[in-house]
């Protein structure tokens, strides 16, 4: 209960100290869209009559908006700074403040971009499903901790490197390739399509958004939950390696 109340107590304030950089979210909402929307016009030149098309990409363009997590830029450069000392002395886990700023900001994208999804979808005369995108939930909900998690591994590595932003976007574009954004997985060739199936990736993106969109057939959240177990485990594992190295240099 103590966490939860802190975790809340966290969300508010960081809602509320984003609220005033409308600019920059707008920025970070146009980076979130811009490669689905490429994808949606690729696609659709190639199918263009082809409605589950434009639909799953509209799906694909919220999901990303939900999801999108930026720790490389609000984890990584407290450790390069020196802030996180402040943090670590704090009598709460640092994970907290993390999960409080990544969620704000994701809900001012979604709050921001949603007027873009919807004119996507008049555009496009794309309709859905209520009962999809109801039954999308759950792996919207997992898709989300997957990406938080994904991100918030790779940005641990500022522990060890001053390149994290390099390696960190060297991450996105595996989700872009193998996700799902770069093209629906079932349009890839056979033996690329049976890897990115097997691979966190997908359930990120594609796998909600199909389930969405009505373009695929989806399966049990087990695939999401076992990654999110594998990628927690890694992010525990790296965290205690590099709060070590942190504190032994004496910061």
């Amino acid at each position: 209960m103590r966490t939860a109340a802190l975790l809340g107590f966290r969300l508010r304030q960081e809602v509320l100290e984003w609220s005033g950089a409308w600019w920059f979210l707008l920025t970070l909402v146009v980076q979130a869209v811009v490669a689905p929307l490429i994808g949606l016009f690729v696609w659709s030149a190639v199918y263009p009559d082809d409605p589950a098309i434009g639909r799953y990409y509209v799906a694909v363009v919220l999901v990303t908006l939900m999801t999108e997590s930026f720790e490389q830029h609000t984890f990584s450069e407290r450790i390069y700074n020196g802030m996180l000392s402040h943090e670590l002395l704090r009598p709460q886990p640092v994970v907290i403040g993390v999960i409080g700023m990544n969620l704000a900001i994701r809900a001012w994208l979604t709050l921001l971009g949603a007027p873009i999804v919807l004119l996507t979808a008049i555009a496009l005369r794309v309709g859905f499903d209520w009962w999809a995108v109801l039954r999308s939930v759950p792996y919207l909900l997992l898709a989300a901790v997957l990406v938080f998690l994904w991100t918030f591994l790779l940005s641990l590595t500022a522990f060890w490197t001053d390149r994290v932003h390099a390696v960190v976007g060297f991450g996105s574009q595996l989700v872009f390739l193998f996700g799902g954004t770069a093209a629906p997985i079932g349009l890839l060739p056979d033996g690329w399509r049976r890897v990115a199936e097997v691979l966190p990736f997908y359930g990120m993106n594609g796998l909600p958004a199909e389930i969405a969109a009505r373009t695929g057939a989806g399966g049990p959240v087990g695939f999401q939950l076992a990654w999110v177990v594998v990628l927690m485990g890694a992010v525990t594992v790296l965290w205690r390696a590099g709060v070590r190295r942190y504190t032994a240099v004496g910061s």
